[in-house]
């Protein structure tokens, strides 16, 4: 056993500022009540230094490890993830297309005894998340390949503007850019009953300061974020290092498996769990993606 698998979560998340094991405190009451408040106005909150300090090498030296395991692809994409040659208007925001140079690792290449897949699977950080978003319960995602991942963004790429396909999303920076690689996003752009068109127009053309907030993220940060409504991305990265972010997922039921396209995309292969599973996904919206 690893030193960092004997560890327990108290070990490893600073507890003096995030009391994991002691949520009904004063103290983690006080951390929750802030999270769920900026997450309904502002769709996204930051926990500084979640992991403890002492551990931020060895965060990043494991993550740097597994990030060669990566599936690179460069894509041309729109925000909405959908085919780029779709029958939309010629103003709809759809039609505007980026050039995504994206890598993830997939959660079979992440060692179990890692410190990000540890987190993800222990049951005291999942109902701190879960109490953080006010759900009654999270299940780590039956997918065995997009539960936990770790996302790549090399020099000279970005992630560009896009939504999430769930409400959710948690995540952790591992390590940053030298330059670049800012998470910029859109609180509440649109609606679960408004796509708000004309306002994603703006910020893909340059015109959506107004609407846009920039996170200056550290490596250890805990990110709470409301990724379906909020358009967000991750700008150029430049210098010589890599941005590495661990991505923590968890749905609100269980056994919820990626559709073989989107699979494909990510990590360019699927399983036979993604073959079967395939056209049982039930949407929780008619939002475009």
């Amino acid at each position: 056993m690893s030193t960092l698998e004997a560890m327990a979560i108290d070990q490893v998340v600073d507890t003096a500022r995030y009391p994991l094991s002691e949520l009904e405190s004063a103290e983690g009451q006080a951390v929750i009540s802030r999270a769920r408040r900026e997450l309904l106005t502002l769709g996204c909150t930051v926990l500084p230094d979640f992991i403890r300090r002492s551990l931020r090498d060895v965060l990043r030296q494991e993550c740097s490890a597994i990030a060669p395991r990566a599936h690179f692809d460069v894509e041309t994409v729109n925000v909405y993830n959908i085919a780029v040659d779709s029958a939309l208007p010629q103003d709809h925001p759809g039609r505007r297309t980026f050039e995504r140079g994206n890598a993830f690792v997939a959660r079979d290449r992440i060692p179990e005894g890692s410190l990000i897949s540890r987190l993800y699977s222990h049951q005291v950080f999942q109902r701190f998340v879960a109490d953080c978003f006010q759900l009654p319960q999270l299940h780590e995602l039956a997918d065995p390949l997009s539960g936990l991942v770790l996302n790549v963004v090399a020099p000279g790429m970005e992630h560009p503007w896009h939504f999430d396909t769930n409400e959710f999303t948690v995540s952790m920076l591992t390590q940053e850019a030298q330059a670049g690689g800012v998470f910029e996003y859109c609180p509440n752009i649109r609606s679960a009953h408004d796509e708000s068109f004309d306002d994603v127009r703006d910020v893909l053309d340059g015109r959506g300061e107004r609407m846009t907030r920039r996170l200056p993220l550290q490596p250890g940060d805990l990110q709470l974020f409301k990724g379906r409504y909020s358009l967000h991305r991750v700008s150029p990265v430049q210098g010589e290092a890599a941005r590495h972010s661990a991505i923590f997922a968890y749905s609100e039921r269980p056994g919820v498996i990626g559709s073989v396209a989107r699979t494909q995309q990510l990590f360019g292969r699927v399983l036979p769990e993604h073959l079967a599973a395939e056209g049982q996904a039930v949407r929780g919206d008619q939002l475009l993606d």
